[in-house]
């Protein structure tokens, strides 16, 4: 069966919308994709305020917010489809919409983003809510993106996305594991923001500062760190702990990418250390916006020789789509009504279906 369709992804590094549009082809219980068309649409000052705001608004102000996103993400699609000519073409989109509220251990999630709102724009079936599922069945409602890896690169068995959140899944002995590590773009973008960018480019002012190894200290010994998994981390971490953690130290900028970057990387090597072999060198996909960070790939690559990991960085369409691809495919799947979530990643009672069906689609 080929089932062509839109995903749609906004991290919490608040950089913009990623739109992936792909053709899935499932042949004997074994899927192929090819992505024919992507896009980032940039997010301006007022949406980047209003989405990282959210929390902060009435339950009145919240759920209108959650209509006008939907909308706009419909609007952006429209536009996808009419810059590439894909009318007719576009079976279903799915999308994850953006998170705000994530907190599983009072059995809760919300993405903003009205399923219903990008359906009546769009005209097209779509799927949106994608953890509410998991979330009911007493799990952490993240990652999902792990039953996209097993499906769509069955090859590897170790992943690692530097996004806004970094988290790594990883298949162990038949059974996947994935939990989310720590705010990675999230926070290093905040601080390149105090010198007017929107990000250190490829790490280069990450690299001419020094490590403070005092704030250091401080960062590995955040509680978070030391919970085992599955566990996952809501965008709040790393906005109103971290960063306030960071800034009391008042140091420059250099100097507090440098050390943010050096806790990324031994964050991951302690994630991974569970998963150390001395038979082999096994190797780690890495994909999402820290892959470009030349600085940061360089560290993690340094800290994971001593437990015999080895990165390897796909294509980069794959790095920077690979979450938008994802969501494509597992809005694919709740359409077939197949598993979405897998309880070994999340800590959920069983696998689940997850997301809301919308039928834009004229009866």
């Amino acid at each position: 069966m080929i089932y062509k369709a839109i995903g749609l992804m906004s991290g919490s590094s608040l950089d913009g919308l990623d739109i992936t549009f792909a053709e899935f082809q499932e042949k004997a219980g074994k899927w192929h994709f090819e992505i024919i068309q992507t896009a980032c649409k940039d997010y301006d000052i007022e949406w980047q305020a209003k989405l990282r705001d959210a929390i902060e608004l009435s339950a009145r102000d919240y759920q209108i917010l959650h209509t006008q996103y939907g909308k706009y993400l419909g609007e952006k699609v429209n536009e996808f489809i009419q810059a590439n000519q894909l009318h007719h073409k576009v079976n279903l989109i799915a999308s994850h919409g953006h998170t705000t509220f994530h907190l599983p251990g009072k059995n809760m999630t919300h993405q903003l983003g009205e399923g219903a709102a990008i359906a009546a724009q769009t005209k097209l079936p779509v799927v949106s809510d994608l953890r509410s599922m998991d979330i009911a069945f007493g799990g952490q409602g993240a990652p999902i993106v792990p039953m996209g890896e097993k499906l769509l690169f069955p090859d590897h068995h170790f992943f690692l996305n530097i996004g806004g959140i970094a988290n790594i899944s990883a298949n162990k002995e038949n059974e996947i594991i994935a939990f989310d590590i720590c705010p990675a773009n999230s926070v290093l973008n905040n601080l390149a923001a105090e010198i007017g960018l929107e990000y250190d480019n490829e790490g280069e002012i990450a690299s001419s500062g020094k490590i403070n190894n005092e704030l250091l200290e401080k960062l590995n010994s955040l509680e978070f760190y030391f919970q085992p998994h599955p566990k996952s981390l809501a965008n709040s971490f790393g906005t109103h702990l971290i960063l306030p953690l960071v800034k009391s130290f008042n140091m420059s900028t250099n100097d507090a990418l440098s050390t943010y970057v050096e806790h990324i990387c031994v964050q991951i090597k302690k994630g991974l250390q569970p998963f150390f072999s001395n038979a082999e060198v096994q190797k780690l996909m890495v994909t999402g916006g820290g892959a470009f960070n030349t600085f940061l790939l360089k560290r993690l690559s340094k800290n994971l020789e001593e437990i015999n990991f080895e990165i390897y960085v796909p294509d980069k369409e794959v790095v920077k789509f690979k979450e938008a691809l994802i969501m494509a495919l597992l809005g694919i799947l709740r359409w077939r009504e197949q598993d979405t979530t897998l309880a070994s990643v999340t800590g959920a009672t069983q696998n689940s279906i997850g997301g809301a069906l919308w039928l834009g689609t004229d009866a």
